[in-house]
């Protein structure tokens, strides 16, 4: 599984969003954007070459790569505005006898995952097989400039294995840490208005033009799949195919829809669980067995002294209810070891999940554009609902559950009080919308996926008139770097879009589950 998990769930890092209000009078505001979301002409961007990036684990792709970055306005409603950089990657075919003519541009997720560390999971997925491959970080994110890493979210996020996942301490920690990280960014002159998905889509559309590329494939995931269908409704010109992987449909992604695909997901596992004689011998209601350790750990939440997965000293680890669910939703225990981790709680056993909160005493300080979230979520996913949407949503999809877990969407813990703070203004009318095109896509979906539930890819692919729409089973959040099959379908689809081969999908099953002998 890539090892993001994929971007592992942190307290202020995510992928939903909820409620409606505006920005705090006397707050940051900026001109909207025109009609239909397109931004004002502004300075014309331009690409620059320059030295690759240098990430603290070499990226051998990177050795062969033609590098530089994009200088672009960062608010092209305010021409005379300041110019930031962004860092982009040409990385060659690995034929380079005959390479196909159009490349192929990647969407990271996130928002705000470094972009460059996915590089190793592209190439091994066969990305730039026949096919020059095109990177570039989204504005704000690691290697550009500015990066909207929050260093005090992080040093946070460190110190919130030790607290209870809902506790009033940990709320107020981390807003302190995104008053920390707003106004030292601010101070700085950034304008976090800027960093968003139409100024993004943008980005890709100026980077074609300074790179002279007349036609380019696109692929990005989770929420690289919100951008690229964002790209193709505002700039389709130059776009030959889009591939969309763990689908964010901008249409309908809001705070409460995060505990929706959560419940498609791991009722997704069970289900399959349930399917195997195996499995369902030796794990036979995990439903109720998870509803049980839910309500038993947020009653009373385990505190333990737990050694991080990669060695070190033993750090003070709270496992309560929230923290139990979370750590379901960032793959850690793995879903074939879900049912087996579970029924280990339940005997007193709870190592797999308590070494998988200790990892997060371990952070990669600066890496991830904590900024860049918040500015996307809390303009684009937050507003329309509020506080109490977010609970009736988590009653709905798991009854019986704690309030107290329900009332915080997984992944993104007290977020609206984070955008209270965090203070942009409203984009849902120019951004909210459904992407209606002609261009061949391809829409691949994992039904193991707890981020962005399987069915939601409906949304977006009933607006595609030449989409062809593929459910992996027993594949979790970004499909493609974990199958083969799905590999084999995007390759077909970017050597001729509208007959994509995706036979081999008809024949897939979920794997086996890890079954522990009593």
């Amino acid at each position: 599984m890539p090892k993001h998990s994929i971007h592992a769930a942190t307290a202020a890092t995510a992928l939903v969003c909820l409620t409606a209000f505006g920005p705090a009078p006397g707050g940051a505001t900026s001109p909207p954007a025109p009609s239909g979301g397109r931004v004002a002409p502004a300075t014309p961007s331009r690409f620059v070459p320059g030295p690759c990036p240098k990430p603290p684990e070499p990226i051998e792709a990177l050795g062969s790569a033609r590098c530089g970055h994009l200088e672009v306005p960062e608010n092209r409603s305010r021409p005379d505005g300041r110019t930031i950089k962004l860092a982009v990657a040409r990385i060659p075919a690995v034929n380079p006898a005959k390479p196909a003519q159009e490349p192929v541009v990647f969407m990271a997720g996130g928002p705000g995952a470094d972009t460059f560390d996915d590089i190793p999971f592209l190439v091994d997925s066969g990305l730039n097989k026949d096919r020059e491959l095109i990177v570039m970080a989204q504005r704000g994110n690691l290697y550009d400039q500015p990066n909207l890493a929050c260093p005090e979210i992080d040093r946070f996020n460190e110190q919130a294995v030790g607290l209870g996942y809902d506790s009033p301490q940990a709320e107020q920690l981390l807003l302190k840490a995104v008053k920390d990280c707003r106004g030292r960014l601010t101070a700085d002159g950034t304008d976090l208005s800027a960093y968003n998905s139409t100024e993004n889509a943008a980005d890709f559309a100026d980077l074609r033009k300074a790179l002279d590329i007349p036609q380019w494939n696109v692929y990005g995931y989770s929420y690289g799949s919100d951008l690229a269908l964002t790209y193709l409704r505002l700039h389709p010109e130059g776009i030959r195919a889009v591939a969309i992987d763990s689908v964010v449909p901008p249409q309908t992604v809001t705070l409460p829809w995060g505990w929706s695909s959560a419940a498609e997901g791991i009722d997704n596992i069970f289900e399959a669980c349930a399917a195997q004689p195996a499995c369902k011998d030796r794990y036979p209601d995990l439903p109720e067995l998870l509803t049980e350790q839910v309500r038993k750990l947020e009653a009373q939440p385990l505190t333990l002294n737990v050694t991080p997965p990669d060695g070190g000293k033993p750090v003070k680890t709270v496992l309560d209810g929230g923290a139990l669910l979370n750590l379901i939703i960032a793959f850690n225990p793995r879903p074939k070891d879900l049912p087996a981790a579970l029924d280990e709680l339940s005997r007193g056993n709870p190592e797999r999940f308590a070494q998988a909160r200790a990892a997060g005493s371990v952070q990669k300080t600066g890496e991830f554009a904590h900024g860049l979230t918040n500015s996307t979520v809390c303009s684009e996913w937050a507003p329309g609902y509020s506080e109490p949407d977010v609970l009736t949503a988590g009653q709905k999809a798991f009854p019986g559950w704690p309030d107290t877990v329900l009332a915080q969407v997984p992944q993104l813990p007290f977020e609206y009080p984070v955008c209270r703070l965090w203070n942009v203004p409203d984009r849902t009318e120019v951004q909210r919308v459904a992407t209606v095109s002609s261009v061949p896509a391809l829409v691949i979906s994992g039904t193991f996926d707890v981020k962005t539930g399987a069915s939601w890819a409906k949304d977006a692919s009933r607006n595609l008139s030449r989409s062809t729409a593929v459910q992996v089973p027993g594949i979790g959040h970004w499909v493609v770097p974990q199958s083969p099959c799905a590999q084999r379908v995007l390759a077909s689809f970017f050597a001729r879009p509208t007959a994509p081969d995706t036979a081999c999908v008809n024949d897939l099953e979920p794997g086996p589950f890890t079954i522990v002998p009593k």
